[in-house]
């Protein structure tokens, strides 16, 4: 018999939580070891940075990304589900508490990453003054806080969505909707917070850095969010992970293609071309990032032809294995990605 979808609402997100430390911890450790294999190599003309702006900017941004990923998938959750349907309207209420957090954490993530990269410009402890001249003065600092700004919009839609849901606690569309705008254009800035590649290069790095960022946030941000607050209820899962495996299907095309075109491009202007996925720390990097992608691809096939026809009729599946898994390697993969975005190609 399928389950209650409203039944046991408070267990069934303990058991959930669970899969926010599969994403989180992976990640940051991914982040920390690559950082360490780079060594302390920089690019040239760039001061040696200290221990803690080494480590502490691949970690923060780490945890920036994710905490992003998290709010877009908590953004687009209310489209993934029936809006009449019983235990929608309570999820719905828990779902937007945490998304106010994670936003929360995305604007303090981007906060702390503006100090940590004024401090690596300034070569040392900054001032409030080197900060604001960092924002309004290197693109990288403008794209953060542009991206800061979105992610205060977004705690602030949350909090009025939250208000508004105790009138009406159906579908919000105007809190719902601008919240997955906004956390969607939030992420748009964030190419530019990394390395810039050669001028003959910048128009199709940076958009195909976007489609990366936005592509890889829908696909792990919504299998996120299922995972945290639908898996255990299998009446709306069977309508929400089918419609997450289409967004994820076009996703994990596009990330493949951008994220080839990123490496490509990075290493071809850095002057190694291809021959420095294999010479390069960084191309090295971008190797295991493909080869995380493709066990990605891998577990999403499981998933579309294995448990998907049996989530749909309503049957017990192994799903929160699955799920763990598939979010420990999203996890690995954007810590990767922190790494990348800010080291020396030719480290």
């Amino acid at each position: 018999m399928p389950a209650d979808p409203g039944s046991g609402p408070a267990r069934a997100d303990r058991r959930a939580g669970m899969f926010a430390p599969a994403i989180l911890v992976p990640g940051l450790l991914a982040a920390v070891i690559a950082t360490a294999l780079l060594g302390a190599s920089t690019a040239p003309g760039v001061p040696e940075p200290s221990t803690v702006v080494r480590y502490g900017g691949p970690l923060v941004r780490a945890a920036l990304d994710l905490a992003a990923v998290a709010t877009v998938g908590l953004a687009l959750l209310p489209r993934l589900l029936p809006p009449r349907a019983r235990g929608v309207a309570a999820l719905l209420a828990r779902s937007r508490r945490t998304a106010v957090i994670t936003a929360l954490a995305w604007l303090l993530g981007a906060l702390l990453l503006l100090v940590i990269h004024t401090a690596e410009l300034v070569g040392g402890s900054p001032s409030a003054q080197d900060v604001a001249r960092y924002v309004t003065g290197v693109p990288a600092g403008t794209a953060l806080a542009l991206s800061l700004g979105c992610a205060a919009g977004c705690a602030a839609l949350g909090l009025a969505g939250l208000v508004r849901s105790q009138r009406a606690p159906a579908r919000d569309v105007l809190t719902d909707d601008l919240g997955a705008v906004l956390a969607l254009l939030g992420l748009l800035p964030m190419p530019l917070t990394g390395h810039a590649v050669g001028w003959e290069h910048h128009e199709l790095s940076m958009i195909s850095a976007q489609l990366h960022v936005l592509a890889a946030a829908i696909w792990a941000g919504a299998l996120a969010s299922i995972a945290l607050f639908v898996a255990p209820r299998r009446g709306l899962l069977a309508t929400a992970l089918p419609r997450c495996s289409k967004l994820a299907t076009a996703a994990i095309v596009l990330v493949a293609l951008s994220g080839a075109v990123n490496g490509l491009t990075e290493l071809d202007a850095a002057g190694s071309g291809p021959g420095g996925l294999l010479t390069t720390g960084y191309g090295r990097i971008v190797l295991v990032k493909a080869g995380l992608l493709v066990l990605l691809a891998v577990l999403g096939g499981h998933a579309r032809y294995r448990l998907l026809p049996l989530i749909e009729r309503h049957r017990r599946t192994a799903l929160a294995s699955w799920a763990a898994v598939e979010l420990t390697v999203m996890g690995l993969a954007y810590g990767l990605g922190a790494v990348l975005a800010r080291a020396p190609v030719l480290g």
